[in-house]
């Protein structure tokens, strides 16, 4: 089996966005494709080899995009706005869905991007197929503050902005201040996922791990208790935030198995 990669920029109200897309030479086109939502310092490029894991095991088409001012996509000249989670639903991810010309889809996303899918899920919820959540944040928590606060402070030190840029470039500040700044904002402090969570009718998948640094497991059962569609709650023992990377086969088998019955 082969997979099949390739790059678009599409239009996005003034701007451009990056996306790609990864097919195998299996992929059965009547399933509906899956669309990854990537975390605050993500990128396309930063699924490394997982979406074209995904697109071989699943048999779907799998699409991925980095969100305005992220990646390769164009800059971003406004810090994000407080509701950035629940808008990019009808926001980028719009565009994607337009180009693409996308009736049907699945939607996984990471971290924050968990939280973007299980959005993005509501607002179309007669087209989702399915919500696959990973290390998804419901709500602020201190472990949430405490772990980014710790991370700004590493982001101080000698080389960490060059790491970053390797895959924002010159955004690679905005990146940084987007997530941290964002988050930490007093007025940030109680945003949650309680609003969008009972229009999700879907199947869900929330996958966390044990260990996670950046939300504690009130994290994900709050998601699994909310959601409107059947749902399943997979705690990975030992795991941190990055179980996809962390490991990738358990993962990728616990998605696939999920999928399978999913048109």
């Amino acid at each position: 089996m082969s997979i099949l990669a390739r790059e678009y920029q599409l239009s996005f109200d003034s701007y451009y966005l990056y996306a790609k897309s990864w097919q195998s030479t299996e992929a059965n086109p009547e399933l509906a494709p899956i669309i990854l939502m990537h975390d605050s310092l993500g990128s396309v490029a930063l699924w490394r080899d997982f979406p074209a894991q995904l697109a071989a095991q699943t048999k779907r088409i799998v699409y991925a995009y980095d969100r305005l001012g992220f990646g390769q996509s164009a800059v971003n000249h406004q810090p994000l706005g407080l509701d950035f989670v629940i808008t990019e639903a009808t926001h980028g991810f719009k565009a994607v869905l337009d180009y693409f010309a996308l009736k049907d889809f699945i939607v996984l996303g990471h971290s924050v991007g968990g939280g973007m899918s299980a959005a993005i899920a509501a607002e179309y919820s007669q087209r989702c197929q399915a919500l696959v959540t990973i290390a998804a944040q419901y709500e602020v928590e201190e472990r949430t503050l405490a772990g980014i606060r710790e991370a700004k402070q590493a982001f101080r030190q000698a080389g960490q902005m060059e790491r970053l840029a390797k895959y924002h470039a010159d955004k690679a500040q905005w990146v940084l201040d987007a997530w941290t700044e964002t988050w930490l904002a007093p007025a940030f402090k109680d945003w949650n996922l309680s609003q969008v969570l009972p229009q999700v009718q879907c199947p869900s998948l929330i996958i966390h791990g044990e260990q996670d640094e950046y939300g504690t497991l009130a994290q994900p059962r709050q998601i699994f208790a909310g959601v409107k569609g059947a749902a399943e709650l997979q705690i990975l023992e030992d795991l941190h935030h990055m179980p996809h990377k962390e490991q990738p086969e358990l993962v990728l088998a616990l998605i696939s198995e999920f999928l399978a019955e999913i048109s």
